[in-house]
Parts: C-alpha cells; sequence; structure tokens
C-alpha cells in the first residue's frame, strides 16, 4: 500500500483542485495528478462527486464546445435562474460565452422534442401498415371466396359430366 492510499485530504484541500478542473482552467486529470502526485482514480472519484452534487467539472482540458453532455447540463442548471447581471458574471468566471450557454439550454428543452416526433412517426407508420393489412386481407378474404367459387364450379361441372356424361364426345 502506497502513501497516498493512507492520505487524507482536507475538503478545502479537494475544493481546490477541483476549482483547477473547473472552467476557465479546466485542466486535464493527468496534469493535476502528474503535478500534486495524486492518483487519477482519486481525482475521477472527487470529480465524479462533483458532478453529484451539481457541479460542471469537465477536468479533460478541451474546449467548452468539446465537453460532456453531462458537464454542459450542470452548467445549465447552475446559471438557469440568474438574471442578466449574474450570468454574465458567471460566463466571466468560467470562462464561456451567454452565446454558448443559450445554446446548451436550448438543446437541454429541445432533447425530448425528437422523441416525441419520432413516436408520432412511429404512430402514423403503424396506422397506415394496419391500414394497409386490413385492405390485403379483405383483398384475400374475396380471392378466397372466388376460389373457392370457382373451385365448387369445377367440381360440380366434374360430377355433372360423371351423372350426364361427357357431352362432347356425342
Amino acid at each position: 500500500m502506497n502513501n497516498e492510499n493512507r492520505k487524507r485530504y482536507t475538503q478545502e484541500f479537494k475544493d481546490a483542485v477541483l476549482v483547477r478542473m473547473m472552467p476557465p482552467n479546466n485542466e486535464s486529470i493527468k496534469s493535476i495528478s502528474d503535478e500534486l502526485g495524486i492518483s487519477e482514480q482519486s481525482l475521477y472519484k472527487w470529480r465524479q462527486k462533483a458532478r453529484t452534487d451539481g457541479n460542471a467539472t469537465p477536468g479533460n482540458g478541451q474546449t467548452a464546445e468539446r465537453w460532456s453532455s453531462e458537464d454542459k447540463f450542470l452548467v445549465v442548471m447552475e446559471s438557469y435562474s440568474m438574471n442578466q447581471s449574474e450570468l454574465a458574471e458567471y460566463c466571466r468566471k468560467k470562462g464561456l460565452y451567454k452565446e454558448q450557454i443559450d445554446a446548451w439550454r436550448s438543446v437541454c428543452l429541445n432533447a425530448n422534442t425528437g422523441e416525441i416526433n419520432q413516436t408520432k412517426r412511429l404512430s402514423q407508420e403503424l396506422k397506415e401498415e394496419r391500414r394497409r393489412t386490413s385492405e390485403i386481407e379483405k383483398d384475400l378474404r374475396k380471392k378466397e371466396k372466388a376460389l373457392a367459387e370457382a373451385a365448387a364450379l369445377l367440381l360440380l361441372r366434374k360430377k355433372a359430366r360423371a351423372i350426364w356424361g361427357d357431352q362432347e364426345d356425342e
């Protein structure tokens, strides 16, 4: 068991490290791990706990547009009830643009629209398929009746020939 596994970090220290993962710093977990000698696994756990607590902590060294959906959603949640001046301050602090947050908010608000449209489309397709199936079954019943009638006529013709003999021979 190495020393790190036995170390206990204070919440203040963890918070300071998490701040480095958050915008505008947005440092990668690998670089923080290399610099501080903390395992990447520990940093990932700290970041996951921060996310669970509702904080956007990308920690991947990526620009805001390449953040995970989860981090973008958390930014939208953090900023949703802010007025314009609070939002401007938030954007400055996080290194974001208001337009980015507006775009992410729009995506979040419309996230289920595609499912609704797809459900409507599939429902319409199902209705159309049922209608076509009904028409095909109706047509099939007509053809079965015609076939049964033709078979009955052939049978009657055969019986009539058997009873009266073949008229064509005479």
